[in-house]
């Protein structure tokens, strides 16, 4: 039984580990930087901040 809870807990924190990155490549990714995106000020990458601090309080906190 504890193997397969070990195994459970291992998926479940690579899972997340991979959206935390995938999350920080999208945060990096709206950050603007190119000509037409300066408009936009830091909307886009403040929502998706936003969106990494949620998921990384959830991962914490061990809901995720």
């Amino acid at each position: 039984m504890k193997a397969h809870h070990n195994n459970a807990l291992e998926t479940n924190m690579s899972l997340s580990f991979i959206l935390l990155i995938v999350l920080i490549l999208l945060l990096i990714g709206a950050l603007p930087s190119w000509g037409y995106s300066r408009a936009w000020g830091y909307g886009p990458s403040g929502g998706l901040g936003l969106v990494v601090l949620i998921v990384v309080i959830l991962v914490l906190m061990g809901r995720i």
